[in-house]
């Protein structure tokens, strides 16, 4: 099927032939008659199959020009990243439509949003807590809202804003076509869609158990962090090979001291995205591995979710992450639109019972490759990487008791003290005259 076979507008259909799209993805092609039908409708696809065309496309081709201030259609999404891409792909849709598009997150001058907000807009993209406080000061009224769109509601409900998906979604239209897209089905999530959806449609491509088949995946086993570091820098010294690199780190803490030691080796094409960065900083993180001036950009799964960055050649799992979903959304960014890709991860000891439950969740083993000739293997660990042998599964040598006097001993002399009560029942001239009456009648009781 190609587009022109959906019943497409002319703007819709020169906007998609500018981009080089000609025919729509399977998520795209199923879920398009679904929207355009008005009923509510689910969408689960793996991570790079299109679903943010997928929603778009139809959305878009209902959307009538109005000069009305508050926004028709809501598309919600997790992360601040997210929320500037699909703003970037609706404009791109939109090239030939008089359309507004605006995009709203937090990390940012409110007061500046609330003007934009204010301007007026036909298509809102938020992030729920950002959401949420616009419609609290007022600017922002979702009266008029046809189409709720959530994308990512996994990650949304993982990030805690579940809070925030319940306050605004109660103040919504009750007439509105509620659609949500993701690539993993929770039992939170059909909890969400039995609590708000009406007799949803579900359009599922793939079982989301399957990885992209065009990705390659292996791993290392490595013994220690320093070592991982080491097996980083000498993958990453492959310009040629690992042209456009993304490392997924488990933490903000781990993704910057990776950066800090790596960074001299390959100055000026390093560059690092998670939560404590400024916003600007992320923006421009992102931006310059896009247009390939990092090559390499060192994350937190802050990136593993719906991301678009094309030509991504390596995945690295610097950690292994402990929830096998994870890891389908990390190797997601690479091997897109039907490219090959390829995912390493770094493996250490402990980490091997999650690399099991990856393989299991999967239903393949991973290759296992050996490491690099000549590298230099650390014996230094970190202190989380130090085991704790105090802890509940710790199984060590008793202690030996010697000259054990059993469940009672003799008290030290300081304990042999006897309680004489306080100040006033030794001495009752020391109390006060009020208070002295008071001692009187306790002892008379006491007889």
């Amino acid at each position: 099927m190609t587009f022109l076979e959906l019943n497409l507008n002319i703007p819709l259909l020169n906007a998609l032939n500018d981009l080089g799209f000609e025919n729509p993805t399977p998520i795209q092609e199923k879920i398009y008659p679904v929207v355009m039908s008005g009923r509510d409708a689910v969408g689960i696809a793996q991570t790079g199959t299109g679903k943010t065309f997928a929603y778009l496309v139809p959305i878009l081709r209902q959307l009538k020009y109005s000069e009305q201030k508050h926004p028709r259609i809501l598309v919600v999404v997790p992360t601040r990243e997210l929320v500037l891409q699909v703003v970037g792909e609706a404009e791109k849709l939109a090239k030939y439509m008089n359309l507004r598009v605006v995009g709203v997150y937090g990390g940012t001058n409110m007061n500046t949003q609330r003007q934009v907000v204010y301007s007026g807009m036909d298509v809102l993209v938020a992030t729920p807590g950002r959401l949420v406080d616009l419609v609290m000061t007022g600017v922002l009224r979702l009266k008029s809202i046809q189409k709720l769109v959530i994308d990512e509601v996994d990650e949304m409900l993982n990030l805690g804003f579940r809070p925030q998906l319940m306050s605004f979604m109660d103040s919504l239209p009750q007439r509105r076509q509620n659609l949500m897209f993701s690539a993993t089905l929770t039992e939170d999530v059909r909890d969400l869609i039995d609590s708000y959806f009406y007799e949803p449609i579900t359009i599922e491509i793939e079982n989301q158990r399957t990885p992209l088949e065009q990705i390659v995946q292996y791993f290392y086993a490595v013994p220690n962090f320093f070592t991982k570091v080491n097996l980083l820098e000498n993958l990453l010294s492959n310009s040629a090979e690992y042209t456009r690199v993304l490392v997924f780190a488990a933490s903000k803490q781990v993704a910057d001291r990776v950066a800090q030691l790596i960074e001299p080796i390959f100055p000026e094409q390093i560059g690092v995205l998670h939560s404590n960065k400024s916003q600007n900083l992320r923006i421009n993180s992102l931006e310059k591995f896009r247009n390939g001036t990092f090559r390499i950009l060192i994350a937190t799964d802050v990136a593993s979710r719906g991301l678009d960055i094309a030509d991504i050649s390596h995945v690295i799992n610097f950690d292994v992450p402990d929830v096998p979903e994870d890891y389908i959304h990390r190797i997601g960014r690479t091997g897109r639109a039907e490219k090959t890709g390829v995912s390493i991860t770094f493996v250490n000891e402990p980490e091997m019972k999650f690399l099991s439950e990856i393989e299991l969740f999967v239903n393949r083993n991973m290759e296992e490759k050996p490491l690099p000739e000549g590298l230099k293997i650390s014996n230094i660990f970190t202190d989380e990487e130090r085991p704790v042998l105090f802890d509940k599964d710790y199984i060590g040598k008793p202690k030996v008791l010697t000259e054990s006097k059993g469940a009672f001993h003799e008290k030290k002399e300081k304990n042999k003290k006897v309680n004489l009560g306080g100040p006033g029942e030794r001495n009752p001239r020391k109390l006060k005259p009020e208070n002295r009456g008071v001692l009187r009648k306790r002892a008379a009781k006491g007889k």
